[in-house]
């Protein structure tokens, strides 16, 4: 059973300035995992990488019902892409599953997560 869905738009230039006026954005908003994931990408993916995860994390915060800050931090959770490029939702708050996509064009992503109970 679905437990909330998440929805959410970000400019890739938004977080390209936030990135370049402080480096410390990524640190705040991508955990070690996905910056080794980040390491390994071009510079143009890399801006498109920052925001998708960004943007999914506001997502579920937003499907958790709590948004960012509250009950949801960056921090909190990680998104990773598996072997086939898949982004796969780990160490997150919510007991139950968490699924989420991600796309982007030029110079926006949009990402959705929904929370699902298990069982």
């Amino acid at each position: 059973m679905i437990a909330g869905i998440g929805i959410d738009i970000t400019e890739i230039a938004r977080i390209r300035a936030a990135v370049n006026k402080n480096h410390h954005f990524i640190d705040r908003v991508l955990t070690r995992d996905e910056i080794s994931q980040l390491d390994l990408l071009s510079d143009k993916r890399k801006f498109e990488y920052i925001a998708g995860r960004f943007s999914a994390k506001e997502s579920y915060s937003k499907a958790y019902g709590s948004g960012l800050g509250k009950k949801v931090r960056f921090q909190d959770l990680t998104i990773i892409n598996n072997q086939d490029g898949k982004p796969i939702v780990y160490n997150h708050p919510f007991d139950g599953n968490a699924l989420v996509s991600i796309s982007h064009t030029d110079s926006t992503v949009v990402t959705e997560v929904i929370l699902e109970n298990r069982g």
